[in-house]
């Protein structure tokens, strides 16, 4: 599966110029004409890597990149800046204000292709080296479907229900601990409210994941929503 891209440039030539370079360079991009277009996206999808314009309108590039630091979702996100500006004190800024990398335009779509990759690639060894085949969850994806769960039950009543498409039989504990993953709780306050371990916890939303076949808790609440399975 291809690396996500998120790329914000408030100019149209270069936006799309630089997202079929990407493309052609086999990554899936996402493109925003803004930063504030950029992070309401970012509360239903966490990309692999953001690529952002510094001067934009409303919100800087800098502004951006502090509201990411600034969430535990984002902390540990690659950003890469493509920017006009490109004297010495713009990319210290950059650098203090947590980029990865700075790219001044007129760039290579090369270089930027080579930076990403670096990137990406480091960030895959560091996750492997801290143990990513631990069953613990990482706490910042965690967080993420935490903060996509919230947004979707602002939208419960406008969710149309359907019947489920394939019959799905929940036990009574099964049922519970689905309930308080539709309410936004996290595994240890679960285990709290039902008075159990976050292990069992572990194991009953594993059990969920399966039996309706969805991948992550976003997925499992939009069709718990969708399905009229949470009560």
């Amino acid at each position: 599966m291809s690396a996500q891209l998120l790329l914000v440039d408030d100019e149209p030539g270069i936006r799309e110029a630089v997202k079929d370079y990407l493309q052609e360079s086999g990554f899936s991009v996402q493109v925003a004409s803004n930063a504030l277009e950029g992070w309401e996206w970012m509360q239903m999808n966490t990309p692999d890597l953001v690529i952002s314009d510094v001067m934009m309108p409303q919100v800087d590039g800098y502004q951006f990149l502090k509201q990411l630091r600034e969430d535990a979702r984002f902390q540990a996100l690659p950003v890469v800046f493509l920017t006009a500006k490109g004297m010495t004190g713009d990319r210290i800024q950059g650098y203090h204000a947590g980029v990865d990398a700075y790219l001044p335009k007129p760039f290579d779509p090369d270089e930027l292709v080579a930076i990403v990759e670096n990137l990406l690639a480091r960030r895959a060894a560091k996750t492997a080296s801290t143990g990513d085949d631990s069953e613990t969850p990482d706490l910042a994806e965690l967080a993420n479907q935490i903060a996509q769960i919230k947004a979707l039950l602002t939208q419960r009543n406008a969710i149309s229900q359907s019947p489920a498409p394939f019959k799905i039989d929940l036990t009574p504990r099964e049922q519970s601990v689905l309930n308080l993953v539709a309410e936004g709780l996290m595994n240890k306050e679960i285990a709290r409210r039902l008075e159990t371990s976050v292990r069992n916890v572990e194991k009953y939303v594993s059990r969920l994941f399966s039996k309706t076949g969805t991948n992550s808790r976003t997925e499992l609440v939009r069709f718990a929503l969708e399905h009229g399975l949470a009560k």
